[in-house]
């Protein structure tokens, strides 16, 4: 800053500087304290979302790892038959325990960082690729098959068991395939299934000659029978029920016997294709989600790539690697991608609004900073020094805010994705720290002591702001369009398109816009009617409304954004919820759902209806293998009026019940699903039940969905059709107000089976990325709220000082505090209906104008789930006025708390001359 020689000689005292910042802080502690806040909290905020985001993302690769499994996701090496018969070494050597060993250190080397793996749970041996049938007659046959075994040689057995009885198995003195018989150990949950005991002997065949005769020596307990090294293979743990192939299907069970590791040569005296393998397991505490592609990426590789290469020069040229762990990594890609895009829809909304708050701040400073910043112009002030000050002044209280709300940040949420939140926090902070110098720099360009009025009603866009709300204009509508037709995703990319992502906010600024563009209209229209009313309230009210500050474009941005966020993420949510009540209707049927109900339980219907919570209760009698035609489909008898009551209650598949009541001559009308209906159309058609029952429907309805069967090839008939009737019913429709399952499952007694829809609706989420974006949503809708009400406060805080010294003035004429108190709130009200009104059709036009490009499915509901259509985004009346009403409450509750307080103040303070108002 520079100024004019006073033309004084220059003292020692006139070269002490007073110290600008220190000044300007000193002289307004509050303004800091306050500013400080500000940026701190919406530092916190935007430090926060990276963070956060990658925890739900490395969540939700863990989930979908532990829900897939060991078996899907371990990686399986195995040799192939051309390993033993292509070598020139005896076989005996190639399975031979330093063989499988030997290669074992190396390949858990191999992958490296991209692919971590838990060496303890990963495992090495030798197997029989083919089941053996044990005959002996002992062993469980559940319908008079014998039982089949793999003879598995693995090591670290005793590290990952617990011995229960006998010992472990030893290696037989002649390991080659003349070896007249093994040892093996048995798992306990395989010993009680299979009727095996320590010294049991299990004969299986030879390639050559006898069975061989294989001695149970022990039975252990595995320490993590659900960790990799004992779930990667089937039946290590426990044996599985098999079922023969055949028109007379039989079940059979299929195990293991656990051998010593150096047994593996005498595998090949069995037919079983004996082979070494490694199961390799990833270390799922090491996987990150940002780490996806490289891990993609890795397992292609092992595949079929370079690592393919190093494991065959390792290994074997002949083997085979297998793995499903590239298609649980993809399916969790697809889900990121799918919800990535829609977090980021309410990540730029939240920014706007935080970015129009803080430009607000730094308005309202300059703002009442006008008369110094005025004058320090007007005596020689340089621009570029001005703005160094002032920048100086606002970046050394947002600088530390900023950092402040980082380090919380960081301890709050996590340490995921570091340079993001930074990046966050200091966007933050240089929006903070340059909104007063540029806005003092665009007020002050010209030297000036006097300014002409700049109301609301005189003010006259420039054609600069023409041509630039027209390209804004021209960018939302590309936008709306785009994420119409292509949705929210961007070829995969789980951070959305930016443009689209950004298109609520769009929307709310072309709003804003235009809607400041017609607010003088009305106030003109009204001014000279306004004259003749009687009283002095309207007039000057409404006088007062029209000479309001015309830079009204900031403060309306800032509450429609705000105000459209709340409601498009009050929408969503309440979107996801529907979508997750619907697909539990579909799952259920009703409220509650009782199967598998006793034949000879009597009143049973009775006994649930009176359980707690019940309101009505419909019986069913479902057959799961009836014949329409020659094609089998499902079938349930039912009492017309009741589930047609029931049907109409849940707003899916209602229908007459006049059209399904069955007269005892014609063919039995049926309600079909519209496969069934194009197949038979309105011809008559023979229905054979499983109990021998007999009839012939015809489809007189048809509906897509109905709450006995769901949405399969099914029919509904009148249950009177039926030769037994409804006696005894097999399930019963439960609907009333939190029905208890342990109620109804005492009431229906036996092993009848209870589900809730509550239940099945908790169980629809499947990753904690949908819970997280649920979560980013509920946070953005809290946010948004608080900076509408913050950037209301802003804005009737910039014109306070104004409207106390017009109540001052005011009641020096006679004019009542009520008449005050009445004159503020009409004077706030016009633009705070404004911004209430236009917010809310804001909100309403712009989810009316994204819903098609946005579907709510792979939030709402997991992937299993029963298949309730695709949910798509409706506007919900809540977010839409509950917001808008708050902004009219608030301003209300502030001018009147504004003119309390001037009342209890005093006029003299507000009339003293020479302060700057």
């Amino acid at each position: 800053m520079t100024g004019r020689p006073s033309g004084r000689p220059r003292t020692a005292a006139s070269r002490v500087t007073v110290p600008w910042v220190r000044t300007r802080l000193r002289t307004a502690p509050g303004a800091a304290a306050a500013l400080a806040l500000l940026v701190a909290v919406t530092a916190f905020l935007a430090a926060a979302l990276p963070p956060t985001l990658d925890r739900y993302d490395e969540e939700g690769v863990r989930r979908a790892l532990e829900a897939a499994g060991p078996t899907r996701t371990g990686v399986q090496i195995q040799t192939s038959d051309a390993d033993l018969y292509l070598s020139d070494e005896p076989w005996e050597d190639r399975l031979s325990r330093d063989r499988v060993e030997g290669p074992f250190a190396k390949l858990l080397t191999l992958p490296g960082r991209a692919l971590p793996l838990e060496v303890d749970q990963s495992s090495a041996g030798v197997r029989t690729t083919r089941p053996l049938e044990a005959p002996d007659r002992y062993l469980s046959q559940p319908d008079g098959v014998a039982p089949v075994f793999h003879l598995v040689a693995q090591g670290g057995v005793a590290a990952h068991s617990r011995l229960t009885q006998g010992r472990l198995p030893r290696g037989p003195e002649d390991p080659g395939p003349e070896a007249a018989a093994l040892e093996a150990a048995v798992t306990t949950e395989t010993a009680a299934t299979l009727n095996i005991r320590v010294g049991s002997v299990v004969h299986l065949p030879r390639a050559e000659g006898d069975p061989l005769a294989v001695r149970v020596t022990g039975l252990v307990a595995p320490r993590e029978p659900d960790g990799a090294y004992w779930s990667t293979l089937p039946g290590l743990v426990r044996p599985h029920r098999m079922v023969t192939q055949g028109p007379v299907p039989s079940q059979y069970w299929a195990g293991a016997l656990l051998l010593a590791p150096d047994a593996g040569p005498a595998l090949l005296g069995t037919p079983g294709a004996p082979a070494r393998y490694w199961t390799l397991a990833p270390d799922l505490t090491a996987l990150q989600g940002r780490d996806l592609r490289d891990l993609t990426s890795s397992v292609a590789s092992m595949e079929g790539g370079p690592l393919l290469e190093r494991v065959t020069a390792t290994v074997s040229p002949h083997l085979d690697v297998s793995t499903d762990l590239d298609d649980v990594l993809g399916g969790h890609e697809g889900l990121r991608s799918a919800i990535g895009p829609l977090v980021a829809v309410a990540a730029f909304g939240t920014g706007t609004v935080a970015a129009v708050v803080l430009c607000m701040a730094g308005g309202l400073a300059a703002e009442r900073r006008r008369a110094e910043l005025t004058l320090l112009r007007a005596r020689g002030a340089s621009l570029r020094g001005l703005a160094g000050r002032l920048l100086a002044e606002t970046a050394v209280v947002a600088v530390p805010a900023a950092a402040l709300g980082l380090l919380a940040a960081r301890l709050a949420v996590g340490t995921g994705r570091p340079l993001q939140s930074a990046a966050a926090a200091g966007a933050v902070a240089l929006v903070a720290a340059l909104a007063l110098p540029l806005r003092a720099l665009a007020v002050h360009r010209a030297v000036g002591v006097h300014t002409g009025r700049e109301d609301v009603v005189r003010a006259r866009p420039s054609k600069g702001r023409l041509v630039a709300e027209v390209t804004l204009l021209a960018v939302a509508a590309g936008a709306v369009l785009t994420l119409r037709t292509r949705g929210t995703s961007a070829d995969g990319d789980p951070t959305g398109d930016e443009l689209v992502s950004s298109a609520p906010v769009l929307v709310a600024v072309i709003a804003a816009l235009v809607l400041v563009r017609l607010y003088p209209l009305p106030l003109r229209g009204l001014a000279r009617p306004a004259r003749r009313m009687q009283g002095v309230v309207g007039p000057l009210s409404l006088a007062r409304a029209g000479r309001a500050d015309g830079s009204t474009v900031l403060p309306l941005l800032a509450l429609l954004t705000a105000l459209t966020t709340a409601a498009f993420g009050g929408s969503v949510l309440a979107g996801v919820t529907d979508a997750r009540e619907r697909a539990a209707v579909f799952a259920v049927g009703a409220d509650a759902r009782v199967d598998n109900l006793d034949e000879g339980a009597a009143d049973v219907e009775e006994r649930v209806r009176r359980a707690p919570g019940v309101e009505d209760v419909t019986p069913v009698k479902v057959s799961y293998n009836a014949l329409a035609g020659n094609q089998r489909v499902s079938l349930a008898g039912v009492e017309p009026d009741a589930y047609a009551a029931l049907s109409g209650r849940l707003d899916d598949g209602a229908f007459d019940a006049d059209t399904l009541e069955a007269d005892g001559e014609d063919a039995v009308p049926a309600l079909g699903s519209p496969a069934l209906a194009e197949r038979f159309g309105d011809d008559p058609f023979p229905v054979i039940l499983d109990d021998g029952d007999s009839f012939t429907a015809q489809v007189v309805a048809v509906r897509p969905w109905t709450p006995a069967l769901g949405a399969d090839d099914f029919l509904v008939v009148d249950g009177s059709a039926l030769r037994a009737g409804l006696e005894p019913p097999t399930g019963l429709l439960v609907t009333g107000d939190h029905p208890d399952a342990a109620a109804l499952k005492k009431a229906a007694g036996g092993d009848a089976h209870v589900r809730l829809r509550s239940d099945v609706v908790a169980a629809t989420v499947e990753s904690p990325l949908q819970t997280g974006a649920e979560r980013v949503y509920a946070a953005a809708v809290a946010a948004g709220a608080g900076y509408a009400a913050l950037a209301l406060l802003l804005t009737l805080l910039r014109a306070a000082p104004e409207r106390a010294a017009l109540l001052a003035r005011l009641r020096t004429m006679g004019l009542t505090r009520a008449q005050g108190r009445r004159l503020l709130i009409l004077e706030s009200l016009p633009q705070a209906l404004l911004a209430a009104v236009g917010g809310a059709l804001t909100a309403w036009a712009a989810i009316r104008l994204l819903a098609p490009g946005i579907d709510l499915t792979t939030v709402a509901v997991a992937s299993g789930a029963p298949d309730a259509g695709r949910a798509l985004l409706r506007a919900d009346q809540v977010s839409l006025l509950v917001p808008a009403l708050a902004v009219v409450a608030l301003t209300v509750g502030v001018a009147a708390a504004q003119a309390w307080w001037s009342g209890r103040r005093g006029a003299v303070r507000e009339l003293r001359a020479g302060d700057a108002r």
